[in-house]
């Protein structure tokens, strides 16, 4: 076994214990007072000076100057209830479906373990415990805008980056994957307001029906996927709402479309918002109503640097003894870890956590979602050889 999986499998009850109680007492966006204090006390308990740059955002860096690699765990949880038998279950309507606690136990485990090896370190590891990647906050700014607004990336510079997600029902527990270029998709939420002129429903003939103009949109709207995305390109677009009215004999005198845009490629998702407000615009003057097109703050899709994911690899297959997953297509998943992947050079890799054959059977996000504990050391040393190989060749 190499010596820092040994280091790593030494920790595992810690790993876990931190695991446990940042699962037990969840919390939401860049309201994280309690993990937050729970993040620092640890990272002082093992020799670290760490710091606040922003409303729940943790910094903490080891080694000494030189080049500087990242090591990025998410700490919130989502607004939901846990449904499960689990001992240390969470208790209320927040909860770690996502597994947002298993990251920021495995590089808190991590940063015990660099520590340690301080005086071998051949430059500097920047360890970052980002609030609010999920995006629950109204002002529509995430974690990852905000600790990039903070100076996360700067004093020391960072030149490359490394994060991990673990994955549950979808890959074996251990199984590690990653692919070169576009990994998760960029994330988009749009809303469509149409004016209409509201009247009596048995006059439709003196108003204008927005309820029939949002119809049109909508459907004008899912031809793009048809009609203007290339065959062999990836995206999702989606609406979620429309809401309209609230009588059955009265043509209301405005609707509103909801709806979210994922896209792997930049192109292709300024090319999709560009269509969507033309399309809205379009078929609405054709109807004599008007329709106002809104994009809330989005984020790019996360892109794994070519170069910097085959050399991390290297480092992966070494510390595991055996392949990893090239994984063929990107995920229509997103990660606000997309604002740094624009800026420096980023590797993100997928930590499986059991298949459904192996009793993982939900996916994030879903209120009985488990997450398999035993691989939980294995993110830990994959965080430690990252960083020690990275700095040894750089």
């Amino acid at each position: 076994m190499h010596r820092f999986l040994e280091e790593a499998k030494a920790l595992e009850q810690e790993i876990i214990a931190n695991r446990r109680y940042l699962h037990e007492h969840p919390e939401c966006g860049f309201n994280l007072e309690n993990t937050c204090r729970f993040v620092m006390d640890k990272l002082t308990e093992y020799g670290y000076r760490p710091k606040l740059i922003c409303e729940s955002g943790i910094v903490a860096t080891v080694g000494k100057p030189g080049s500087t690699i990242l090591l990025r765990a998410d700490m919130d949880a989502l607004p939901m209830e846990e449904i499960n038998d689990l001992p240390f279950r969470a208790k209320g309507n927040m909860a770690h479906t996502c597994g947002h606690d298993t990251h920021t136990a495995m590089l808190l485990g991590a940063a015990k373990i660099l520590k340690q090896h301080e005086a071998e370190l051949n430059g500097t590891v920047k360890l970052m415990f980002q609030p609010d990647e999920e995006g629950t906050s109204p002002t529509g700014i995430s974690g990852g805008d905000a600790m990039v607004s903070a100076g996360v990336l700067e004093d020391p510079k960072v030149d490359a980056v490394m994060s991990q997600h673990i994955t549950s029902g979808t890959m074996h527990a251990g199984e590690l994957g990653v692919r070169k270029g576009p990994l998760l998709s960029s994330s988009d939420t749009f809303e469509i307001t149409v004016e209409g002129v509201g009247t009596h429903g048995s006059q439709p003939n003196l108003g204008v029906d927005p309820i029939n103009v949002a119809v049109h949109i909508y459907q004008g709207i899912q031809n793009l996927i048809a009609r203007e995305l290339a065959p062999e390109e990836q995206t999702a677009l989606t609406i979620g709402c429309l809401q309209a009215g609230d009588a059955a004999n009265i043509i209301p005198d405005k609707a509103k479309i909801t709806g979210t845009l994922r896209a792997t490629r930049e192109r292709t998702r300024a090319m999709f918002k560009t269509r969507i407000e033309e399309i809205s615009e379009h078929c609405a003057a054709a109807f004599r109503a008007k329709a106002d097109v809104k994009f809330m703050h989005g984020i790019p899709s996360v892109y794994n640097n070519p170069e910097l994911t085959e050399e991390l690899l290297t480092y992966a297959e070494k510390l595991f003894g055996y392949p990893c997953t090239n994984m063929e297509s990107p995920l229509n998943n997103s990660d606000d870890l997309s604002v740094i992947s624009q800026l420096v050079p980023t590797t993100y890799f997928m930590l499986g956590c059991g298949t459904e054959e192996e009793g993982y059977c939900y996916p994030h996000h879903n209120p009985h979602v488990l997450f398999n504990e035993d691989v939980l050391y294995k993110g830990t040393a994959l965080y430690v050889q990252s960083a020690v190989e990275w700095l040894n060749h750089h």
